[in-house]
């Protein structure tokens, strides 16, 4: 062995006893959960409410940091270049996936969705839903499409490359309606519009419209998957109402930087399944649409890389591009 390589193989198994020393005291200091969005939608939500939970269990702060913007690309890259310790961890929608996809980041300003990334454990998955404000009178899907035929409307969303806005886009090429993007800073401000009335139409989640639909502030019109959703039987899929192939289901995970040791892995992970079997959190994530799924880290590291194959496909046939 030379003198070079000997160097280098003592220098790479004092680093892997260091990292294994790290995780065996693990967590020693607060955690902090990055959410790249702003305070008040639903993935900031679920973060609360599993930091909450997490800190009781490992008896350490868990701090949720919002880092909003570009779609969620400034705080899920800031999350990558972190050290992997596991005190830097990413809760990320499935915009994670596929935004980079429609924005075009730089490589200095990105990631990489598939390798960048250590796959921690998904909480689960969201039904989107088409949803109507309070203003005009589109009662129906097909109220939609005769109103949109008749003057331009819009459509708002939590910011381009979001599932949002590539599920407004599917549905503009499979019906024709032409419905114009605009995008948010995050779900909260976009609904707030469509509550006012500035917007007439949303693609959402069914946690931040619950609390407007039973007083007749948003109308739920459609749900983009393929079976009814439990969080809402009465409201018809967009395959009943004739577009079959306009199918796209959100979905919440946990990440951290790329090399995060296996051990505190393990560690996290344990302790969200654990955390998901609590009856509180699973009557939270019910109040925010989110359906439990749970499990390996390899479910998450499966949804995340068929997501980016499924929409780069997408994205490039519709030519998407950010608003």
């Amino acid at each position: 062995m030379t003198s070079l390589i000997r160097k280098l193989f003592l220098a790479g198994a004092v680093g892997a006893l260091a990292l294994s020393a790290a995780a065996e005291g693990y967590p020693a200091k607060p955690i902090t959960i990055v959410v790249a969005y702003p305070a008040g939608g639903d993935t900031d939500a679920l973060a609360r409410v599993f930091a909450e939970k997490l800190s009781a269990r490992v008896k350490q702060p868990v701090v949720v940091d919002n880092r909003a913007g570009a779609s969620g690309v400034i705080g899920s890259s800031y999350v990558s270049k972190a050290p992997a310790d596991g005190y830097t961890l990413l809760m990320a929608p499935s915009t994670f996936s596929i935004a980079q996809l429609v924005l075009k980041t730089g490589s200095g300003s990105g990631y990489d969705v598939v390798n960048g990334f250590t796959p921690i454990f998904q909480l689960g998955t969201q039904p989107l839903f088409l949803a109507a404000g309070p203003a005009g009178k589109a009662a129906t899907l097909k109220d939609v499409l005769a109103a949109s035929k008749a003057a331009p409307m819009a459509y708002a969303s939590p910011g381009s490359g979001s599932p949002m806005h590539i599920l407004g886009e599917m549905f503009n090429k499979a019906s024709g309606a032409g419905l114009r993007h605009v995008p948010y800073k995050g779900i909260a401000p976009g609904i707030t519009d469509v509550v006012g009335g500035h917007v007439p139409l949303t693609w959402v989640t069914y946690g931040p419209a619950a609390p407007y639909l039973a007083d007749g502030k948003m109308r739920l019109l459609a749900v983009a998957q393929g079976a009814r959703s439990p969080l809402a039987p009465e409201v018809p899929t967009l395959a009943e109402l004739g577009y079959k192939d306009v199918e796209v289901v959100a979905w919440n995970g946990l990440f951290g930087p790329k090399g995060l040791p296996a051990d505190i892995v393990q560690q996290l992970n344990g302790h969200f399944n654990e955390i998901l079997k609590m009856p509180d959190v699973l009557d939270r994530m019910k109040t925010l649409g989110t359906l439990p799924v749970g499990g390996a880290p390899a479910q998450l590291a499966k949804t995340n890389a068929a997501d980016l194959e499924r929409f780069t496909r997408i994205v490039k046939e519709l030519n998407i591009l950010p608003d």
